[in-house]
């Protein structure tokens, strides 16, 4: 009985080591099957999205350091006669900057260039002055997207004896205007960080007249300065014949670029001056358009604002 005893005792024995094993066996199986989930999420490839943002600046375009800012610096600019005029003058984005020159038309002054001058210099800068009006081209929310690489230097002026619509011009002094003119053209061509050779003027009523007898003056004294004009409703108010202007630029080699745009009961002239012999002449009748700054309006077709950016295009390249 003894002997029983002591098997039954050493047998329980046994079983509560054998039981004593597996409760310590049990822990080191779990911690080491447990971190094995975490290390196979953490192998699992990165989405593509977080790569994105790391490219894209890589994309953008550099910022040239050598360029003026972008805020538009006040100029004076001396005519033949000494007459003092005042002017704006954007610089471009890059250096060797093709030039604009803005003239307007008689029912303002420079300000109504203020948008339409930060939209071709196409530099973010949100225009600085005050507009005189409320009239579609005070609103650059229409105008025609430029691309970005897409950035020109521009000069405004005014005419003498001109104020802010509505104001504008107090009297007619066709021949002081032609001076005005020819002065603000060879002015473009010392403005710093642009080329001078090349230019183009645009303009609205006295100042569509303006743009394309400027660069005519100029190219007499500078051959091949002017690329072009761009003219919205001329009609002869400087006293000089708009015809005979687009005649004398379309004998350069090559032809220099005139562009008319007008309504049609004014578009007589532009029809006139596509017979003078100038092969790098277009004239484009607007219908439901009108006189000078309200042919830059949403709603026309085709839009003259576009066909600035087209205008542009072709002679600045």
């Amino acid at each position: 009985m003894k002997s029983k005893a002591a098997f039954t005792l050493l047998m329980c024995v046994l079983m509560m080591a054998s039981l004593a094993a597996c409760s310590k066996a049990s822990p080191t199986i779990i911690p080491t099957e447990a971190p094995e989930e975490p290390t196979t999420a953490a192998t699992t490839p990165p989405q593509v999205e977080t790569s994105a943002p790391t490219d894209e600046p890589t994309s953008a375009p550099e910022v040239n350091a050598n360029v003026l800012p972008p805020d538009p610096q006040i100029v004076t600019i001396t005519t033949d006669d000494n007459f003092t005029l005042t002017g704006y003058y954007y610089p471009a984005a890059i250096e060797n900057a093709p030039v604009v020159v803005f003239m307007h038309w008689m029912v303002g002054d420079h300000n109504d260039w203020n948008e339409v001058a930060v939209w071709l210099q196409n530099r973010g800068l949100i225009n600085p002055f005050e507009n005189p009006g409320s009239d579609p081209w005070w609103d650059p929310s229409w105008f025609p997207t430029l691309p970005v690489d897409k950035s020109y230097a521009v000069l405004t002026f005014s005419f003498r004896g001109c104020q802010p619509s509505p104001a504008g011009c107090q009297s007619a002094q066709r021949e002081n205007w032609l001076k005005d003119a020819q002065a603000v053209m060879q002015f473009a061509r010392g403005l710093e960080g642009v080329d001078p050779n090349r230019i183009a003027a645009i303009g609205s009523s006295i100042g569509a007249d303006g743009a394309a007898d400027g660069c005519k003056l100029l190219n007499d004294e500078f051959p091949g300065a002017c690329k072009g004009a761009l003219s919205l409703s001329p009609g002869d108010y400087l006293g000089v014949s708009y015809v005979l202007t687009i005649q004398q630029l379309g004998r350069s080699e090559p032809a220099v670029a005139a562009w008319c745009i007008s309504k049609p009961g004014e578009y007589g002239i532009c029809q006139t001056a596509e017979g003078a012999g100038n092969t790098a002449f277009k004239g484009f009748s607007i219908p439901d358009g009108d006189h000078g700054n309200m042919l830059l309006r949403p709603e026309l077709d085709p839009l003259p604002m576009q066909l600035i950016l087209n205008f542009l295009d072709e002679v600045l390249q």
